[in-house]
């Protein structure tokens, strides 16, 4: 006789929720902190928006691989995801505020009597993450502040960038998957040309792409109806591209950002999230360099 099924939660995952100090609807923190004493310095951090879909992922990642530095070159550390209070992976409203860089502008509907589409609000994110976020995080465990990690996807890439871009002292590793280089006109391309200078050591980005947002569809995404359309897309998108021109443009830059740009074979813009947030934790947590 098999026992009655049970709900399960991953070991070690948590979270709490906080609100802005500024306003709003608070944000949901998915966390994890390894078991045992803090090293001296304190643990490497990885912090990571669309925390709902993104934190599932990276514990995944760590926790089978952190036992085994010497096969995997990753070690311990902490992983803070950003999210929601939902049990949904996005939420498409906050989320387009949150990590859609200003101008602030106003879009339609997503769907017929819903409220329109706002972005812009990447600043009030940022004072969020400085503010409020990292002082928490001090309160609960000792923080590598030289060996700080963000990453983001699609959306959170382009949020990543413009981070970089605006705060470059925030963080040492800038991880931007497949992130919106087009939108709005390229307008990040605006915030890189007129980019501060990082303190202290040069930060390092890492960009990457799936090999079916280029040119090409995924052999599966010919045989469905919309692939007109999406060939279309890919055309204004150019996300491979995009990245790889950017990753170029930087690398060696008079402010030396350190780039490099990974594309990863066979994934979409949605298949493409695992592989990347493996990659976010080795180089989040990277044992040597």
């Amino acid at each position: 006789m098999t026992g009655n099924p049970q709900n399960y939660a991953m070991p070690g995952a948590m979270y709490f929720d906080l609100a802005p100090s500024a306003g709003g609807e608070p944000y949901r923190i998915f966390f994890s902190i390894p078991a045992g004493e803090a090293p001296e310095q304190g643990w490497p951090l990885l912090v990571m928006t669309d925390g709902n879909a993104t934190f599932p992922f990276a514990l995944a990642s760590l926790v089978t691989q952190a036992p085994y530095p010497a096969a995997t070159n990753v070690g311990w550390g902490v992983i803070v995801a950003i999210g929601y209070p939902s049990d949904e992976p996005y939420n498409a409203q906050r989320r387009a505020w949150d990590l859609g860089p200003p101008p602030v502008k106003s879009y339609p509907p997503y769907f017929e009597g819903g409220p329109p589409v706002l972005i812009g609000g990447t600043g009030d994110l940022l004072d969020f993450i400085e503010k409020q976020l990292f002082p928490r995080l001090v309160e609960m465990v000792r923080i590598d502040t030289a060996r700080r990690s963000l990453f983001g996807h699609s959306f959170g890439g382009l949020f990543t960038l413009y981070a970089l871009f605006e705060r470059p002292g925030l963080f040492a590793n800038w991880i931007a998957a497949s992130p919106s280089i087009y939108w709005e006109g390229r307008e990040i391309l605006n915030n890189e040309a007129r980019r501060q200078a990082a303190p202290g050591n040069a930060p390092f980005l890492h960009l990457s792409a799936g090999e079916y947002e280029g040119d090409q569809l995924a052999p599966f995404q010919y045989r469905n109806e919309d692939a007109g359309s999406r060939l279309e897309k890919r055309k204004i998108e150019r996300t491979v591209t995009l990245a790889e021109e950017m990753a170029a443009r930087l690398d060696g830059s008079v402010d030396g950002i350190r780039t490099e740009f990974e594309l990863y074979a066979g994934e979409t813009h949605m298949s493409v999230l695992g592989p990347a947030i493996n990659r976010a934790v080795s180089i989040a947590f990277a044992v040597k360099r």
